[in-house]
């Protein structure tokens, strides 16, 4: 079996140098790579990956790219195996960075999407995700998003069977409890506060990708479940660059119902309690 590095060099045809493990990262390994051309890159591998996750990642980095709003990591290459992307510097979080993140992922969510879901099926975390489209957000979101992970959740026996009927009375209700309606976003998908790279140099780089066509709720519900260092700046900057509509605050459990769910298929069942939690906030 190839090292990393010969793996690396076969991708880029560039020597590798000197290889560095990066500390982090529940889902996938990550090795510093420096480069003979002077390039620092990183590659991303995971043990017998699911088919097509790497190859749906990078899509997802060149997706958001293409909007020239956010910044992305460049994808340098990909096969099955790993996901070679430029090296982003860490940084802190400042209050002007955040401001500047905030504007950013305004203009990223305006760029739109052709239509709520995407051409292809993806990944969060390591979990398949539907992306087949539909034609409102309150139907995508209920039966490609939440649904889903609570039948997974349900099957592993991670949720009671309290929070997971709450969990369904809130989906029988969704469509009135989902606000106006908003063109499809162009979403990161997986927004937390780990995929944030605060750069050293430069702009907030967004990474591990689950990109789709959504509501903009989405990503900044999941921002604030995670906690983002410097939250409230980056959404009064995200507010004036584009208004949310009214009442967003009370959507925020709503739109927080898909990554608890997610979070308790892959983590168990605390996470399950907190799903039938915000469902309640509706009942």
């Amino acid at each position: 079996m190839p090292t990393i590095a010969q793996r690396a060099e076969r991708l880029l045809g560039t020597p590798v140098v000197s290889t560095n493990p990066v500390a982090g990262g529940d889902v996938c390994t990550a090795t510093r790579l420096r480069l003979s051309d002077g390039r620092t890159a990183v590659v991303k591998t995971r043990p017998h990956p699911p088919v097509g996750f790497f190859e749906s990642e990078a899509a997802g980095l060149s997706w958001l790219a293409e909007s020239d709003t956010v910044s992305v990591p460049d994808v340098l290459a990909f096969d099955a195996e790993c996901l070679i992307l430029t090296w982003v510097e860490p940084g802190r979080p400042t209050p002007e960075n955040a401001v500047n993140f905030g504007r950013s992922l305004a203009r990223l969510h305006a760029s739109g999407a052709p239509s709520y879901g995407a051409e292809e099926d993806g990944f969060i975390g390591v979990l398949p995700l539907r992306n087949g489209s539909a034609p409102t957000w309150p139907e995508f979101y209920a039966t490609r998003r939440v649904l889903p992970y609570l039948k997974l959740s349900v099957d592993r026996g991670q949720i009671g069977t309290t929070d997971a009927a709450d969990v369904e009375r809130v989906v029988r209700r969704i469509t009135e409890i989902a606000g106006p309606a908003e063109a499809p976003a162009r979403l990161h998908g997986d927004l937390w506060n780990g995929n944030v790279i605060w750069a050293r140099e430069g702009e907030a780089n967004l990474i591990d990708p689950s990109a789709h066509g959504g509501h903009r709720e989405t990503d900044l519900a999941m921002l604030a479940l995670f906690g983002l260092p410097q939250l409230q700046r980056a959404l009064e900057a995200y507010q004036a660059e584009t208004p949310l509509a009214d009442g967003w605050e009370d959507r925020v459990p709503l739109h927080q119902l898909y990554p608890l769910l997610v979070h308790t298929c892959i983590f168990g069942a605390s996470y399950g309690a907190r799903a039938g939690s915000a469902a309640r906030h509706y009942l």
